[in-house]
């Protein structure tokens, strides 16, 4: 046997020889390439120890020591080969390689300290051989599951070659650490073993050149890994058992096996029988150890395509068809929350909700005001006790086909609810389901708010321009019957006044243009707009002041136009008047009101002085352009010089004020002129 099992250790040796000498004519200079190497290099340096260990008579510690290295190197490959590591720096890095050197150090310096020190526990060495064995093979399993067709051709005969190699040593470890001692038939077929194993991966090596593969692990591959190192773990504490069972021996040892058991059958059929710890288990490992059932780039950019197509009058269709597909939905329905106990359905889908199925929703409203949870009623009906103290009508909802009831959240309060009918085939919701439903949900909330928004602010708008032109017009029908006024007022002291007559039927003239115009504004339900013509400007501030100085102080001129200009005569005009009635108005009867109008290079420069009461500096800053904003109380709408600015600023002109209280005010005027 003895002779057999040297020449099995001697035929690996020359096998993984030849394999180092092709591994450096090919140059692999990869870090793949360099961890073959080293472990090839360490396959042959344990198959010549364990040779050359029966004629020499060291000790087998030195074989198993370089077994220990052995394996954390084949681990370290198939690890960079699932991760896509590819070079040292990412060797160093990469969180897996960490936990895993993490463990391996720790664990060999545990064993082969107590080994060496304590030479009675050199039987410790067995189980850490049985660990990292069983280790190995659940990073083989997931690297095969999880591989493409094209990398599985690849892999699969290294794969085969450690899986043979990692499985054999697990048994002689497995059986070594039960009796406290190796069987060598065991130990001396290992180099044939390993001798065979050469081929198939030197066969990987030549079939992946830069040992780069895509690797996704799947939530199945690693529940069932899982569950393969839960069954590795049982074993080890098979083994631990079988150690305690040895020494304490007599009636405690058979005590001890049959606690053994009970206690391991018992955890094993908790495993595999009890459908909710099997669930949570796969939770936990799902969740928190590798990729998720969606890929939420994608999801987000599917949503942002359906809402760059949907109609921007209708967000509520919008927003149901998109959480719609997110699970391949054909039924659903968008419902508001009105107030507590009263709902609103603003969209649905192949539903035909009344008002009464509605009220279904009163008490899951209470429930997700205090939970958050999304409720899916088949879990509700199947599962005892899945909504602590929620009370609804579930056969009611699934009369109505309402499978899944998702609440919408805005400002920490219930919004409303999606109602969604789940297809027959479809399970109920696992938590990714949920998680996917509940972040486009929280994204759909803020665009139906955003919308909601819009369209308040919309109509807001409108009013505002409603209000805005009432505000114009009633300022222009104020002017009109401020013309009529006077000339109620002055028709006793010059109605026999031949002048007084023809002022006053070009007054009524005047006046029934502006009428008109205001009657045409309302009809069209805006501003008209103002039309441009060819305007004799002094003629046009003449008759202003003409009509302004029916009242006192009289208005003075100083004019020097020569040339017609074009322009808004009728807004010039009613935007002259209004600043002279202004000074008239802050000036006292026996004070006075100047304008002064001349073109200088190209512009017209109108300027309106008066000797009256005067502005403050903060006044001019903060009020005096504020639209609405008079201190004639009822009697102004307060736009008259906000107008007066902006027909001035349309234009490209500038107005200046300067005033001090107590003093007089100067409003100059700069336009620039356009001639015919």
């Amino acid at each position: 046997m003895e002779t057999i099992g040297t020449s099995g250790y001697f035929l690996a040796a020359c096998a993984y020889a030849v394999f180092i000498l092709l591994l450096l004519a090919a140059r692999n200079k990869t870090l793949a390439g360099s961890l073959v190497l080293l472990a090839s290099l360490l396959v042959f340096s344990s198959s010549l120890s364990a040779a050359l260990q029966p004629k020499q008579g060291f000790s087998l510690l030195i074989v198993m020591a370089i077994e220990t290295f052995k394996i954390a190197v084949w681990s370290l490959l198939i690890i960079c080969t699932q991760a896509n590591i590819t070079s040292v720096k990412g060797l160093i890095t990469h969180p897996k390689v960490k936990q895993y050197l993490q463990v391996w150090g720790g664990l060999s310096a545990l064993c082969w300290g107590a080994a060496l020190f304590m030479p009675d526990n050199v039987k410790l060495l067995f189980s850490l051989f049985l660990l990292l064995n069983l280790w190995l093979l659940v990073l083989l399993e997931q690297l095969y599951r999880n591989a493409d067709v094209k990398v599985k051709w690849a892999i699969w005969t290294l794969i085969i070659a450690l899986g043979m190699i990692s499985v054999f040593d697990f048994v002689l470890f497995a059986q070594a650490a039960m009796v406290n001692q190796l069987d060598f038939s065991y130990w001396y077929a290992r180099g044939f073993i390993a001798a065979i194993g050469m081929p198939l991966i030197l066969v990987s090596t030549r079939r992946i050149k830069d040992w780069s593969v895509d690797v996704f692990v799947s939530r199945e591959v690693v529940f069932y890994s899982s569950m393969l190192l839960i069954s590795g773990l049982y074993l080890l504490l098979l083994a631990i058992a079988g150690y305690v069972i040895n020494y304490f021996g007599g009636a405690w040892g058979d005590i001890i096996s049959i606690a053994f058991i009970i206690l391991g059958g018992s955890v094993l059929a908790a495993l595999l029988i009890t459908e909710r710890l099997r669930r949570e288990v796969k939770v936990f490992i799902t969740k928190h150890f590798f990729a998720n059932k969606y890929d939420y780039r994608i999801e987000w950019l599917k949503s942002i395509e359906q809402l760059e197509i949907g109609e921007s009058n209708d967000y509520y269709h919008t927003a149901t068809r998109i959480i719609c597909s997110s699970l391949d939905i054909k039924q659903g329905a968008l419902v508001k929350k009105i107030v507590t106990g009263k709902y609103q359905c603003l969209y649905q889908d192949n539903y035909d909700l009344t008002e009464s199925d509605l009220g279904l929703l009163v008490p899951i409203d209470r429930f997700c005001q205090k939970h958050g949870w999304i409720i899916d009623v088949r879990e509700f009906v199947y599962v005892e006790d899945s909504y602590p103290d929620l009370l609804f009508d579930a056969d009611a909802c699934r009369q109505k086909h309402i499978d899944i009831i998702i609440p919408i959240f805005m400002n920490k309060s219930v919004y409303g609810f999606f109602l969604l009918a789940m297809p027959k085939e479809q399970e109920v919701l696992n938590w990714e389901d949920r998680d996917l439903l509940f972040s486009i949900s929280k994204q759909l909330s803020n665009y139906l708010s955003l919308n909601e928004a819009n369209e308040s602010l919309a109509e807001s708008k409108q009013f505002d321009a409603f209000n805005r032109m009432s505000a114009f017009l009633v300022h222009d029908l104020k002017n009109v019957q401020a013309q009529l006024a006077l000339i109620n007022s002055n028709a006793k002291r010059h109605r026999d006044n031949p002048e007084f007559i023809d002022d006053v039927f070009e007054t009524i003239e005047s006046a029934t243009g502006r009428l008109d115009k205001v009657l045409t504004q309302l009809r069209n339900k805006q501003v008209a707009e103002s039309s441009k013509t060819n305007t004799d400007v002094q003629a046009l501030i003449m008759g202003v002041v003409k009509q302004r100085n029916v009242q006192l102080p009289h208005v003075s001129t100083e004019l020097s136009l020569e040339r017609n200009i074009v322009i808004d005569e009728e807004t010039l005009s009613s935007v002259l008047n209004h600043l002279l009635q202004n000074a008239q108005e802050a000036t006292s009867d026996n004070g006075w009101v100047k304008i002064i109008a001349k073109m200088i290079t190209g512009s017209l420069h109108v300027k309106i002085s008066d000797s009256g009461c005067g502005m403050s500096a903060e006044f001019i800053a903060n009020r005096l352009f504020k639209p609405f904003d008079t201190t004639k109380g009822n009697a102004g709408m307060g736009i008259g010089v906000y107008e007066a600015k902006q027909f001035i600023e349309g234009l490209d002109g500038t107005m200046k004020v300067t005033s001090r209280e107590n003093e007089g005010s100067h409003f100059e005027i700069t336009l620039p002129c356009k001639y015919s």
